[in-house]
Parts: structure tokens; sequence; C-alpha cells
């Protein structure tokens, strides 16, 4: 049997992508294996097989609620980010009494929230949608009063979310949350890139409704959850049996549910200690390279936004190519959201947060997690610079096969 060989690149590879998505924390895989297995019962089953799933779920909606400063009762679980932002936006509009109906939202949501607006638009709802900010400092962060300028009598709904997925622009969402009181509409907010990486209080924040998502921070994929205030009313989108209070009808996926309450019992607990330590090394890896890559830049508000999100254009370097280039080199990172890959046309959050498009199709996202060492910032540090360099001596027209120039 021939031995197997593992090359240089793959055995020193720098995963740099966490907002895409995160591996399950070891914890979160053993918390959920029994119900995998021999716990395999129905949550919604009397017997004692079925009590037993019961009790796994009721403990993971309090670790969850815990973590956003919730009441267990105000947490729905969903597959995942996307179903909790489907379910606020047509939920909600669908439990308002208005005859004419009314949605404000922002140019820089995730897909999740953009395309369910343009399904509004179909069925007759209006929808505003209100730009961000353009200008050096403040880029990709809305101004409340753009909000509250749009709002008309037929509002019914607010969404913006938390935390930009390209960016790491936090808003101003305690502010945008009294103006949606003052107005006496419900306000929903995307907290799916928020969660896990900084403190998240619902009353603190004001909001109505807001999701997330639990293999962002180190759960699994397949499953999420929607906060909804008490005295919030949001209409169901599946219609079947009576669980999660009738607002998500369907057998519980017991052993991810299970897994997002064990991530987020250790995001709780590790927070204090993950969120400095990731800043740091972002922080280092941000600027040494704006230090040794000429004109480079970052794209966004570098004050306010989450502790492990850069977001940085090199122009005269094409970012597919880019992309290419440095996987093959053992850096994984991203030219924008998950979603859109494959997508040619430049990011919207880019051209919204007022990048051109040449730097928007320059632009790469580093994003850092629980498992970034400083090793993996050295290793990036030691191969970006001058990949950059590579696919700049290129044509424009070379730069789509840049990855197969051998690296210097």
């Amino acid at each position: 049997m021939q031995d197997v060989q593992i090359s240089k690149e793959t055995a020193m590879r720098v995963y740099l992508d966490y907002n895409a998505t995160t591996p399950v924390d070891p914890a979160v895989l053993e918390a959920m294996l029994p119900f995998l297995g021999e716990n395999f019962g129905n949550a919604g089953s009397v017997h004692t097989p079925g009590q037993r799933a019961r009790a796994a779920v009721d403990a993971a909606r309090e670790s969850v609620a815990a973590l956003i400063g919730a009441k267990s009762s105000e947490i729905v679980f969903t597959s995942g980010g996307t179903e909790a932002d489907n379910l606020a936006l047509f939920g909600a509009v669908a439990a308002s009494s208005k005859q004419r109906k009314h949605v404000i939202t922002t140019a820089i949501e995730h897909h999740a929230i953009l395309h369910s607006c343009d399904e509004l638009v179909r069925q007759g709802i209006d929808v505003t949608v209100v730009p961000v900010s353009r200008a050096a400092g403040s880029q990709g962060v809305v101004d409340p009063e753009e909000i509250r300028r749009a709002l008309r009598p037929e509002t019914v709904l607010i969404s913006v979310m938390h935390a930009n997925n390209e960016l790491g622009t936090i808003q101003p969402i305690e502010e945008i949350a009294r103006i949606a009181a003052e107005a006496g509409v419900c306000f929903h907010s995307d907290a799916v890139q928020s969660a896990g990486k900084v403190p998240l209080d619902v009353n603190v924040l004001g909001v109505n409704l807001l999701s997330i998502s639990a293999h962002k921070f180190c759960g699994p994929k397949g499953v999420g959850a929607l906060y909804v205030r008490t005295g919030t009313k949001v209409a169901p989108r599946f219609f079947g049996g009576h669980a999660e209070r009738d607002r998500r009808p369907g057998t519980e996926n017991v052993p991810g549910i299970v897994g997002l309450g064990k991530a987020a019992e250790l995001a709780r607990k590790l927070l204090p200690e993950d969120a400095p330590r990731i800043r740091a090394l972002r922080d280092r890896l941000e600027s040494s390279l704006l230090e040794r890559i000429p004109s480079a830049q970052v794209n966004g508000d570098r004050a306010r936004r989450v502790p492990n999100t850069t977001n940085m254009s090199f122009p005269g370097a094409g970012g597919e190519a880019l992309l290419i280039a440095l996987d093959l080199q053992g850096i994984a990172c991203s030219t924008g959201a998950a979603c859109s890959s494959g997508s040619t046309e430049p990011s919207h959050v880019l051209l919204a947060a007022g990048l051109s498009h040449d730097d928007a199709r320059s632009s790469l996202r580093f994003s850092l997690g629980r498992p970034t060492t400083a090793a993996d910032i050295d290793q990036a540090l030691a191969v970006i610079p001058g990949v950059v360099e590579r696919i700049r001596a290129l044509s424009p027209r070379d730069q789509q096969s840049a990855a197969a120039v051998p690296a210097r």
C-alpha cells in the first residue's frame, strides 16, 4: 500500500472564512451525539423517550435565550438564519391588520432579507430600501434618521441587520428601535453575524424580532432561532402541528437544537476571552497588510464592527483571481457572502458603501474565529502580499488564470 502524500500547502492550510461557516465545537458534537443514537425520541411524544427529547429541547431553549437576554418562551427554533428572517418578515407583515402595508430595510442586508422583500413587492407590499453611509470612516452604517424619514402611516415592519456579513459593520440598532417604538412599528434585526461575537441583549437593543444561526458560532448547520418578543404577532409560514407555539410546526430537529443550545452556552462563556483575542489577531492581519501592500484599503467603518472581520480592497488585483491563488497557497477567505459565490457581479454591500465597481471587484473578506491562532495570521501574512503583487503584475485578461502562475 502506497503512503499517502500530504502537501506542505495542505498541512499548513489557514481558514479565514468564519463568516461563511465555522467548525462544530467538539463539545457541541459530544452533546448532539446521544440524540443521533440512543436518545432518538420525538419531542412531541408523551412517553419516556419523547420526554427525554423534550427536556433536551427545553434546556437548549433556555441556553439560547440566555445568550441574547430573552425569555425561553420567546425563542422559536428554525432551520437557520434564512428561515428565521423569512418567518420574521412574512410573519410580521401577514399578522398586521393594516389594509395597506409598508416595509423598511437597508441596502446592505443579507439576501435572505432583500430577496424576501422582493417577494413582498410582488405580493403588492411597498418596500423602501434606505441607503447607508458612503463617507470614509463611516462606510456601511445606516443613519437612523434615514429610517425615520422613510416611515409612513402604513409602515408595519422595519428590518435592519445588527452586523453586516461582509463588512462586519454594526448598525445603530438601539436608536432605530426607539424610532420604531415611537411609531408603533415592529422592528426586526438579523443578528446572524453578531450572535456569539459580541454581547447581545434584546432588551437593550429594543428589537421585537431577532434572527440567529448556529453554524456561525461553532454550532451545527441547519438550525437557528427567531426571537419573538412577548406580545409581538407573527403569523406562521408553515402549517401542520402545534410545535413552537404554532409558529413553526413540524417535528423538532432535536440533535440540531441541542447543538445550538450547547454552542450558545459556550459562546456566552467564552466570549469575554474570545473577542479581545480575535480582535487583536484581526487588527494585526489588517495593519500588516496595509503596511506591506501599496494602496490596500479597509472597507467599512473600522470602529463600529464585530471583532473578527476585515474587508479589504487591493486595487489592480481581481478578487476572484486572488481568491483562487490564495486557496492554492493554503489560505481560505472569500470575496463576499458565501451564498453569492459564483456571481460575477460586484458585491451589493460594497457598492452601497460607496466603492467603485473596480474596487468592489478587488476586495476580499477575511473573517477569523475561535480556532484562529497567531500562527495562522503569520502564515497568511507570509503569503498574501506576494500573491497580491503577482496578480497585479498580470493584465486583467490574464488574472483569470493567475492561479496557474507558480508562486514565488
